[in-house]
């Protein structure tokens, strides 16, 4: 971590300091119990989820204004609000089941029930699929505060399900599962790795091989990669996603994250990747910084999810940007139920509607994808896609 770049974000506490370098103790020596180097994928899952001391798996607060960073959920109720006519369409078109995977704050999930119930179609069970404990804590305590009389129907999961007919909703999950670093040479496809080096984590680059040298050669052709680019290539989102197509029934998968189709991921310019780090609401390219104390991410291929899915039996459902899904889904008439003659209610929701919608925000950057089995009717939040949005 560079003075410069550690200069510009906010001092930890003492506390999270000594979390974090008994994280640092632990990633260290697995790394030499791996002989000197692992993946960057095994880091990234190390200070991440390792139990207790992860990013994910600690107590440190993540989400909202207090937290490293915001998502839709947390920037306004209207989001969950116009969410609900997609679901509540899903639902009843599948089974009045919906199992949320990694559920945040428990901000959507509370604010989503208040909308389906308002709408009649609350559903018989919302399961909640959470790694942290400290975690599903907290989302019990929101959704307790915020829909006291829904919280009957929301249990928690410890693993998958081995089979579900329903909605299965993941806001922001997929951006955060472990990827590997490859980078291209005119030699050869090199594996990105960490070693360490005077007790600091250092990058250290070795052949490519196995899955992933043959992903990333498939890549070089199909993208035309020139020497010396630097990228992502995610195998665990794509397989995770693949696992529901043996588990899903009647059912669909509602995936919400920021990304690109392939041809954009890979474009030429993008040639140092997309990984990044959110520590109080400061983003950097730093991710050996305070292992456990921020969030590590990198941006989603939506070509290779809807391939995996696709290849496994899922059916593709629809595919656009989150601007064109909201307004598809009633985001106006959702805020139309707050008069422009009441500034003090009204302006808010609308500043935060600019948010969710608008190019320069979280509007075109952030994808809406829906893969399914048994379900042929059009779904509303893709009936009239942005044209922008191909795979």
């Amino acid at each position: 971590m560079t003075t410069r770049i550690a200069a510009s974000l906010p001092i930890p506490t003492a506390e999270a300091l000594a979390c974090s370098a008994v994280l640092s103790r632990d990633i260290t020596a697995r790394i030499e119990a791996a002989g000197g180097w692992v993946g960057f994928d095994d880091f990234m899952n190390l200070a991440l989820y390792s139990p207790g001391r992860g990013y994910y798996a600690g107590g440190a607060y993540k989400f909202g204004a207090g937290g490293d960073f915001l998502t839709a959920p947390e920037i306004s109720a209207t989001f969950a609000q116009t969410l609900a006519a997609q679901v509540a369409q899903l639902l009843d078109l599948t089974s009045p089941h919906i199992v949320e995977v990694g559920a945040g704050s428990g901000q959507l999930a509370a604010d989503l029930l208040l909308e389906l119930a308002q709408r009649g179609q609350l559903p018989k069970r919302y399961e909640i699929l959470e790694v942290s404990g400290e975690l599903r804590a907290r989302q019990r305590k929101t959704i307790g505060q915020r829909a006291p009389h829904y919280l009957h129907c929301v249990h928690w999961l410890d693993y998958l399900p081995e089979h579900f007919d329903g909605l299965v909703l993941a806001n922001e999950v997929l951006d955060a599962m472990p990827v590997h670093l490859v980078t291209w040479t005119a030699e050869a496809i090199a594996e990105r790795g960490v070693a360490v080096n005077d007790g600091q984590f250092i990058w250290r680059d070795r052949r490519a091989g196995g899955r992933l040298l043959e992903h990333a050669q498939a890549l070089a052709e199909e993208c035309a990669i020139a020497p010396g680019y630097l990228s992502e290539i995610a195998l665990l989102a794509p397989a995770w996603v693949a696992q529901w197509a043996a588990i899903l029934g009647r059912g669909a998968l509602l995936l919400i994250d920021y990304g690109f189709p392939r041809r954009e991921y890979y474009h030429p310019q993008r040639d140092a990747g997309t990984l990044m780090c959110h520590y109080r609401h400061h983003a950097h390219g730093e991710p050996f910084y305070l292992p456990g104390l921020q969030d590590i991410t990198a941006h989603i291929d939506f070509t290779a999810i809807v391939e995996a899915g696709c290849k496994a039996g899922l059916d593709l459902l629809g595919y656009t940007t989150q601007s064109s899904f909201l307004f598809n889904c009633g985001l106006t008439e959702i805020l139309a139920r707050t008069p422009v003659s009441d500034p003090m209610r009204y302006l808010p929701l609308a500043n935060a509607a600019q948010k969710l919608v608008s190019p320069a925000e979280m509007g075109e950057l952030f994808k809406v994808l829906a893969l399914g089995k048994g379900i042929s009717e059009p779904l509303l939040g893709f009936v009239n896609s942005d044209r922008s949005a191909t795979l």
